[in-house]
């Protein structure tokens, strides 16, 4: 399937007001949307089935999340430390502490095509230095670093539907990169995947389609840009807020009537932060979650497969 850039426009679908939303993901075992709002500190989570949404406060920021392999859980990418989340108690179990001696705090992550948690750090200073990492959470719970430049903040973690490509991004750069990743988590051929071309936005979170595109929200700019896998741009959908931050293709779970296929809709979290008063009279609705159907499907979720001791 191929669409043409510019052809298609997100339409409003809540109005949570999010100061940061980010990381969107779906569950395809459950049907459900989760986002987080990481300056709001809480997780929320949508049900198409009946149009309800609910939030949990966190102890802390919650930058990132992934699903787990054990339904009941969440992994979190808490500000300072991994966590697991108990979706019922709402307990947190701490893993483990992400670069307790510099001034950054977790940001993007995305579980690889063997469910390990793949994320980086923000520098939390001004002016921003590229100080932070991209680290991984193994099945075991151990946390190692990978060899890839150290990001200023660290963005766009993904994966190719088969996992021998990873791609991710320092945002100020204006660059995505990609570099091959092995079954045994190595990495190597890092190099630059895409340059932004338009005159503003930079690169934030992205997601993987069944096809191997990229599709990536870009803050500031007001657009979300699929690029093919040799990086060219096949696709675009413009936003009606100036800061997309992150992207998930999903669809209404199994047993739920619709005629359209799974996994097709796109969601799409945005933020407020930074925008003056005026800017927001003008942008009523940043901080909202918005949808599209661009015509291209998604992939499952990958899961986290580690669990707590």
């Amino acid at each position: 399937m191929s669409a043409a850039p510019h052809s298609h426009r997100a339409a409003l679908l809540i109005d949570a007001k999010c100061t940061l939303g980010e990381g969107a993901t779906w569950c395809a075992k459950t049907g459900r949307f989760y986002w987080t709002d990481i300056e709001g500190a809480r997780l929320w989570r949508y049900d198409p089935s009946d149009g309800s949404s609910t939030f949990w406060s966190m102890p802390e920021r919650l930058a990132t999340f992934a699903l787990c392999a054990d339904p009941h859980y969440l992994l979190l990418g808490l500000a300072t430390h991994l966590a697991f989340f108990d979706l019922a108690t709402g307990e947190t179990r701490h893993i483990v502490d992400v670069e307790p001696d510099l001034n950054t705090r977790v940001n993007d992550g995305r579980c690889d095509r063997q469910g390990r948690f793949v994320f980086g750090t923000k520098d939390e200073g001004s002016p921003l230095q590229a100080i932070g990492g991209f680290y991984r959470l193994n099945r075991d719970l151990s946390l190692e670093r990978l060899p890839l430049p150290a990001p200023a903040i660290s963005n766009s973690i993904a994966f190719s539907p088969d996992g021998a490509t990873m791609y991710y991004c320092d945002s100020p750069t204006r660059q995505i990169r990609t570099c091959d990743y092995r079954a045994d988590g190595s990495v190597a051929n890092d190099r630059i995947f895409v340059t932004l071309t338009d005159a503003t936005g930079e690169p934030d979170g992205s997601t993987v389609d069944s096809d191997g595109g990229l599709w990536n929200a870009q803050w500031g700019g007001g657009r979300v840009v699929r690029y093919g896998a040799d990086g060219a741009e096949t696709g675009r959908v413009d936003v009606p807020t100036a800061q997309p931050s992150c992207v998930a293709l999903g669809g209404p779970p199994k047993g739920l009537s619709s005629e359209r296929p799974q996994l097709d809709t796109l969601y799409i979290t945005s933020a407020r932060i930074g925008l003056d008063a005026a800017a927001l009279a003008g942008d009523s609705q940043a901080g909202s979650v918005f949808t599209a159907t661009p015509g291209w499907r998604g992939l499952p979720e990958p899961v986290f497969q580690g669990a707590p001791a």
